[in-house]
Formats: structure tokens, sequence, C-alpha cells
């Protein structure tokens, strides 16, 4: 059997010029290229998914295509889902009501996003290696600059806990966009941002390379996958927003990830692998894309797993929600 690798490059062939290599850059970013080792799952050995989890009756349905490559989803408190088309410069939001329409663009490359305690949105531009919050009134405000007066690697996932701490990974992708070729921080770590924009300390720096994230609805514990490292890692959050010790979680690395309501984490890569509070493999929900950026669970109810992959958007309907709704507005 051919790598699925070689199969993608040939792919994304008809792209030409700087278009080109921006989605290659663009793919290789969020784990696409290089680091398929460390994403396991997705292989026809995977156990099915449990009746429990999956609506009866529900397919895997691709609701929208035509994309680049897309990434970043996350639901705002009506269940709506806002996502990205980092090629080509766009967050995008799907509607309850089925409808398709561009948030914002240019969007600074963004790539992960999430809605703050106060439905304000959050996003990893990568155009200029910064963090944003988005208003309603889509008026941007800068949040992260630089980390100890040098660029950061290029902020990729991002999660806001309860009382407002933000915390993101800071891999380093090489971007053609970009004015530098190489980092200038020796580090691929994890950040927070205090609730009060103040204090900016890297929380983890013994990872290869830190890419989803996402936190417990309590606050209380955060997972971290370390995509080249092939494993994802759940961490105490402290009283003082720091972290404790590392826990080994599961054997899988990841680029992006969610949590549902009975404490089930989704990974992407090959597919969406479900593990479920034990790190135990529940199995895998197949996805008809070469790569599967990240994931969500949106909608009315907040029982509609959405999911990025590739060109396209998909949605499952699940009987089981996400861990916790958006906040309100």
């Amino acid at each position: 059997m051919e790598r699925w690798t070689d199969s993608l490059s040939r792919r994304f062939s008809s792209f030409t010029g700087p278009g080109r290599a921006l989605l290659i850059s663009s793919l290789a970013g969020l784990g696409t290229i290089a680091f398929v080792a460390g994403i396991r799952a997705g292989s026809q050995e995977d156990a099915a998914m449990p009746s429990s989890l999956i609506a009866p009756g529900a397919i895997l349905e691709k609701v929208a295509g035509d994309f680049a490559f897309t990434e970043g989803p996350t639901p705002d408190p009506e269940g709506n889902v806002f996502f990205t088309d980092q090629p080509n410069d766009r967050i995008l939001r799907w509607s309850v009501d089925g409808e398709l329409s561009t948030f914002l663009s240019p969007s600074g490359r963004s790539n992960g996003l999430y809605f703050d305690p106060q439905g304000r949105l959050l996003a990893c531009a990568d155009e200029k290696n910064q963090l944003w919050r988005i208003g309603p009134d889509k008026r941007i405000e800068v949040l992260v600059r630089d980390y100890e007066g040098r660029l950061l690697n290029g902020p990729n996932d991002v999660w806001a806990h309860p009382n407002g701490d933000i915390y993101f990974t800071d891999p380093y992708y090489e971007r053609p966009y970009w004015q530098r070729n190489q980092p200038q921080l020796e580090v691929e770590g994890v950040y927070r941002l205090s609730a009060d924009g103040r204090t900016l300390e890297r929380v983890i720096d013994d990872l290869l390379k830190p890419n989803g994230i996402v936190g417990t609805p309590d606050g209380r514990h955060l997972f971290v996958a370390d995509i080249r490292g092939g494993k994802t890692y759940r961490y105490p959050i402290l009283e003082n927003g720091r972290l404790g010790k590392a826990e080994l979680f599961c054997e899988m690395g990841s680029d992006g990830m969610t949590l549902d309501e009975q404490g089930n984490l989704y990974l992407t890569g090959q597919g969406v692998t479900v593990f479920n509070s034990s790190g135990e493999k529940l199995g895998n929900i197949p996805v008809p894309e070469r790569w599967t950026a990240n994931v969500c669970f949106g909608g009315p109810n907040y029982d509609e797993l959405f999911i990025t992959a590739s060109t396209g958007l998909y949605r499952l309907r699940m009987q089981v929600r996400g861990a916790a709704p958006p906040p309100s507005k």
C-alpha cells in the first residue's frame, strides 16, 4: 500500500506558485507531512465506535467543502461553528440553520480558535505569530505579540480556562509568508496568559512539538498532545495557573482535540479516535479525507460532532453532548 503522504503530495500537485507553497507549509504545520508517525489511529484494526456515543442511524455528512485546508472548529454560545481555512486566510461560520458565511477575512492566517468565557473569539493568528481576541463586532485585539522580546514560533491551538486564563501551544512550522526562516525561541512550548493579560509564562517546555490542547470544563485538568512524540498528556492545573506533573494519557499524538460530557477525549489525525477518561481507546470515526485536523461539538443542542478535515467540514450526530456548553453572551 502506498504511503498516504505520497498520495497527498500528488493530490495537491495542481497548486502552483506561492499558493502551493503556502498550502504545503500549512499542511506540514498541522502535522500532516512530517509527523505521521505520531498518529497511529484510524487503521483497519481500530475498533468500531460504541453505539452509545453515536446517534442511531447517524452517518458522517460533508456539510461544506472546496476549501484549501480547514482547521480550528469551535462553537459559539448558540451552537454555530466557527472554523478556519488557513491557506485562504479566512475564518468561516457554519450556522445552526446550515448556512455558511465568512466571518473574517483576512484573518491573520488564523489556525486554532476558541471562545473565551465572555463569548469573544480567541484566534491563533499565525501570520505574525500572535494571539488575537476578536469581538462580536469583529474588532481585533492583539493579546500576545512576543515572549520576552522574541517572536513566538507560531501559536497553533488554544483553550480558555473558566477563570479567563488562556493556554496555547506554540510549535514551530516555517511559513512562506514569514520574513524569517528560523525560530527565535529554542523551545516549542505551551503558554499561559493570565486573565488580566499581564502575565505570559511558559508552562510546558519538555515536549517535542505540542499541538492539540483542551481543558476540562471544571478547569482542573489540561490535555496537551505532542504530535511529534506520538503521545497525549494530562496535567493538573494548579491554583496559580501553572501545571502539575504530567501524566501520560495515551500513546497517540493529535492535531486537535475535544471532550464530551462523559469525559471521553477525541483526537484527530487519521479520522477521529476516541479514548475514555482512563485513556482506553473506544474506537475510531473514519473520515474520507487524507488528514483530519480538528474537532468540536456544536449545533443547537451541542450534540453534533463537527470535524475539519482537509478540504471539508463534516458533521456527525451524537448521543452525547460536548463537555460543557459554550459560554453565554
